[in-house]
């Protein structure tokens, strides 16, 4: 679990309320529904008129790796890519077909597959480097839909202000009702603003942080499966993949 992420929104979010409480304010005071139904309304029906059914699911789902990012142990792969190199060095390449039914991610079984089958290795780097490349696209898609709405929030709570503004003008022989306009004219530009910062940009780019994490995780398979194509030594693989370990 991203444990910064939940902290990140909580400090986030507390330091705006308390700072409200502590100049004399009244946290209800945020409190306003036709705020809250302009800006959230309208910024997510601009999003989805923005982005296609496909790319506004894969962003659904990829939310929850702001909290739960997939695992991803580099470490980990780098042994499993010299453990193949040494059975392809014993049994030859069609020993890793053993290997293919223990593997659930697609695209390694796909680098293993192309293996088997005796592929040349530009074949298997073409071939791979496209689908590497594809999941990294629509990643990147699915994070910028959550950019959209940190640029389409702010906006709409403008239009919300100026809506409760209209109201203000409307209304101003009618003294009871002028406060309720100036809380909603007030109250979307902080929705708004508030929203795309602390939230919709930051997920954003979180998830982009994560895309690449998985691409290069991707690029160093790609790197050892063809070195086993290329029948290099197990321990030069392990030696040159060991350069995508990070410092801790």
């Amino acid at each position: 679990m991203d444990i910064l992420s939940i902290i990140g929104i909580l400090v986030g979010i507390s330091a705006i309320l308390t700072g409200i409480v502590l100049d004399g304010g009244h946290i209800s005071s945020l409190v306003n529904l036709p705020a809250l139904i302009i800006v959230f309304g309208g910024t997510i029906g601009a999003t989805l008129l923005q982005f296609p059914k496909v790319i506004f699911v894969r962003s659904m789902k990829m939310l929850l790796w702001v909290v739960r990012p997939k695992e991803i142990n580099l470490s980990g792969q780098i042994d499993k890519v010299v453990y193949w190199s040494l059975l392809a060095r014993k049994e030859g390449l069609l020993g890793l077909e053993n290997a293919l039914p223990k593997e659930k991610d697609p695209f390694i079984k796909k680098g293993l597959q192309l293996l088997v089958d005796g592929n040349d290795p530009d074949a298997i780097r073409e071939i791979l480097e496209l689908d590497m490349y594809s999941k990294e696209n629509m990643g990147f898609q699915a994070a910028g839909l959550y950019e959209a709405m940190g640029g389409y929030a702010p906006t709409v709570g403008i239009l919300g202000a100026v809506m409760g503004l209209i109201h203000v003008m409307q209304n101003l022989t009618n003294p009871e009702l002028l406060g309720q306009g100036i809380a909603t004219a007030f109250v979307a530009t902080i929705y708004g603003v508030g929203s795309a910062n602390l939230i919709f940009l930051p997920v954003a780019n979180k998830l982009k942080s994560h895309v690449m994490a998985l691409t290069e995780a991707r690029e160093m398979l790609v790197e050892g499966i063809i070195a086993i194509a290329d029948g290099e030594n197990p321990r030069n693989i392990k030696l040159r993949l060991s350069g995508y370990l990070h410092d801790s």
